[in-house]
């Protein structure tokens, strides 16, 4: 059964400057940046056949290109954090291949994913990280803001199923179209 989650590869470039950021939280588990990547919608373990009609029912997303950008940095898991991220600039053509991505899932037999779609690029995991060097880092990076990039693509992921994911795997990428915001 393969593990399955759609989302956005990071470019290079931005995955440096996320990658520098890294370091000075003792308790953390920082991502290879090989794996920056934005979750649009996770599928989880689904059987062969299923994987593979969700892999062409996405073949027929119709969008443009559209440019975004992370912003900020938070963490998951309230008073006991286990994640780090990067936060996104959410825009309308992000929540609309959000949006697609989610349909075509329950379309074909998946449950509504349960939690809210926050866009964000994991950087760390966290086990009872070191409360002020958390911190001083969150206030060290919450004006963060990457250069802005084109999305030409989303992809379909697979990874193995282990805590924390990783490493992933791109099973199929599926070309936007058209100018940067230009109308459909």
């Amino acid at each position: 059964m393969p593990r399955l989650f759609t989302g956005l590869e990071i470019p290079a470039d931005v995955a440096l400057d996320l990658q520098i950021m890294q370091g000075g939280i003792p308790g953390a588990r920082w991502m290879d940046p090989s794996n920056f990547h934005l979750t649009l919608r996770f599928i989880g373990d689904i059987e062969t056949g299923l994987a593979r009609e969700i892999a062409h029912a996405l073949d027929g997303v119709q969008l443009r290109t559209f440019r975004i950008s992370l912003k900020g940095v938070g963490l998951f898991g309230g008073n006991k954090p286990h994640s780090l991220y990067a936060g996104v600039e959410e825009t309308g053509e992000l929540r609309r291949l959000h949006d697609l991505h989610e349909r075509i899932c329950q379309v074909l037999g998946l449950p509504a994913e349960g939690r809210k779609f926050v866009p964000h690029v994991t950087l760390a995991r966290l086990n009872q990280p070191e409360p002020r060097a958390l911190q001083r880092w969150i206030e060290v990076h919450s004006l963060y803001r990457s250069p802005s990039f084109t999305v030409e693509q989303f992809v379909l992921f697979s990874s193995r199923p282990l805590r924390g994911g990783g490493p992933y795997a791109v099973e199929e990428a599926y070309p936007l179209s058209g100018l940067v915001g230009a109308a459909p």
